[in-house]
C-alpha cells in the first residue's frame, strides 16, 4: 500500500485529502506545516508528498529544498498545492524539482489521477533500477568468483608452504605466516560479498526455501564453539540450548551463527559474557545472542544492511559491515526472521527465529 504525506496548513482541506486518498486505498500521513512535514518524511519516508506552497513556519520552497538535501528523502516525487495559477511559481517549483502541481480548488478526479500517475511512475523507475541492480549483481556473481578466488588460493598455498620451509628462520616464518593470515581474511571478505550479490537476488525475487531441514543444536554448539575458540574467548561463552528440526540446511544455518557470533565478538570485550540460548514453540526455534558490548542505537539497528560499519572513526575494526545483513537475508529466504534489540552501552540481544520442520518436535536441552 502506497503512504502519501500530505502537508498543508488548513486543517480542513488536508483532512479533506487524508479522507479522499484513504478511501482510494492509500495509506496517508498529515502535517500542519513545512517543518513538521520534513520531520515526517525523514521518519516515514512516504511514497509521495503533496505540499500546499504558500504555508507558516517553512513553505512548500522550502520544504523541498530541505527534503532534497537528505538521501533517503531527495527522490521522494513531491507535487505542490497552491491557490495561483502563476507560471512564474511553476517554474520556480519545478526548478527546485518539483514533479507536479494542483492548483486549488481542485476536483477529486483531478487529485486521484495525479497522485495515480505519479505512483505508477515512481513504480516503473524503482523496477527498472531494481532489474539493472539485479543484471549488475547477477554478472559480478557469475564473472568474479574464479578471477577473485583462483589468486588468492594460490597466495595462500605458496605462502603456507614457505612458512613450513621456513621453520628455522623465524623472521621469514612470521612474515609468511602474515602473508597466509592476511590473504585468509581477504578471502572470507571476498566470499561474503559475492555470497550476499547472490542472496539479494534471491530476496529480489520474495524466494523462500522449505525442501530443506536440520537438527539445530549440534550446528549452533560447533558454529559457536569454533567462533569463540578461534577469537580466544571459548571461556566468555554459555550455550544453553534445545534441539529441534529446524527447516534450513545445515550449511546456512552455521553461516547465520558464524555472522552473528562474529559481531557478538567484535563489539564486546573480552572477560564479558556472550550468551546463545535456542527455545521452541510448536512452530518455530527461537535462537538468541546477547553480549554485553557496547551496544547500538535505534538508528543504527534500522541502518543494518550491505557496507555499514557504526562508529568506524571511534572503534577499531576489521571487515565490512556485511555480516548481520546476510545474516538476516538467509533467516528471510528460509521462512524466518531476525531481531535487534540493544540498550546502548550495556547489551545487545540478537534473536533468530526459525519454522520449524512440519514432523520436528523438542528433542532435548543442553547446557555447555
Amino acid at each position: 500500500m502506497p503512504k502519501i504525506l500530505v502537508i498543508e496548513d488548513i486543517s480542513s482541506l488536508r483532512e479533506e485529502i487524508i479522507e479522499v486518498l484513504s478511501l482510494e486505498g492509500f495509506e496517508v500521513i498529515g502535517a500542519a506545516d513545512g517543518k513538521q512535514g520534513i520531520e515526517i518524511a525523514t521518519a516515514e519516508l512516504p511514497d509521495l508528498v503533496i505540499c500546499d506552497v504558500s504555508m507558516p513556519v517553512m513553505d512548500g520552497y522550502s520544504t523541498l529544498a530541505a527534503m532534497q538535501e537528505h538521501d533517503s528523502t531527495a527522490t521522494i516525487p513531491f507535487i505542490f498545492l497552491t491557490a495561483y495559477n502563476d507560471p512564474t511559481q511553476v517554474r520556480k517549483g519545478m526548478n527546485l524539482g518539483a514533479d507536479d502541481y494542483l492548483t486549488k480548488p481542485f476536483a477529486v478526479h483531478d487529485l486521484i489521477a495525479i497522485v495515480t500517475a505519479r505512483l505508477k511512475k515512481k513504480s516503473y523507475i524503482d523496477q527498472k533500477l531494481k532489474s539493472e541492480v539485479d543484471t549488475i549483481r547477477t554478472n559480478i556473481s557469475r564473472a568474479l568468483p574464479h578471477e577473485l578466488r583462483t589468486p588468492l588460493n594460490g597466495i595462500m598455498g605458496f605462502s603456507e608452504l614457505l612458512a613450513e620451509e621456513l621453520q628455522d628462520q623465524p623472521d621469514l616464518k612470521e612474515m609468511a605466516d602474515g602473508i597466509y593470515e592476511s590473504a585468509q581474511i581477504l578471502y572470507r571478505v571476498i566470499q561474503n560479498f559475492l555470497l550476499y550479490a547472490e542472496l539479494e537476488i534471491l530476496a529480489n525475487k520474495k524466494t523462500i526455501i522449505t525442501d530443506q531441514s536440520t537438527y539445530a543444536q549440534e550446528v549452533i554448539a560447533n558454529s559457536s564453539r569454533l567462533k569463540a575458540q578461534t577469537a580466544g574467548r571459548l571461556a566468555d561463552l554459555h550455550l544453553h540450548l534445545t534441539d529441534a528440526k529446524v527447516r534450513i540446511s545445515k550449511i546456512r544455518l552455521s553461516k547465520i551463527i558464524e555472522e552473528i557470533m562474529d559481531n557478538c565478538l567484535k563489539f564486546s570485550n573480552p572477560e564479558t559474557a556472550i550468551e546463545v540460548i535456542s527455545t521452541c514453540d510448536r512452530d518455530s526455534m527461537f535462537i538468541t545472542f546477547t553480549d554485553y558490548g557496547r551496544g547500538m542505537t535505534p538508528t543504527q539497528i534500522n541502518n543494518i544492511a550491505a557496507y555499514i560499519q557504526f562508529n568506524r572513526k571511534v572503534y577499531e575494526q576489521q571487515g565490512t559491515g556485511l555480516g548481520l545483513a546476510i545474516a538476516k537475508i538467509l533467516v528471510k529466504l528460509y521462512g524466518g526472521d531476525m531481531q535487534i534489540y540493544s540498550d546502548l552501552g550495556v547489551k545487545t540481544t540478537v534473536t533468530v527465529t526459525l519454522p520449524l520442520a512440519e514432523t520436528s518436535q523438542v528433542i532435548a536441552e543442553k547446557h555447555y
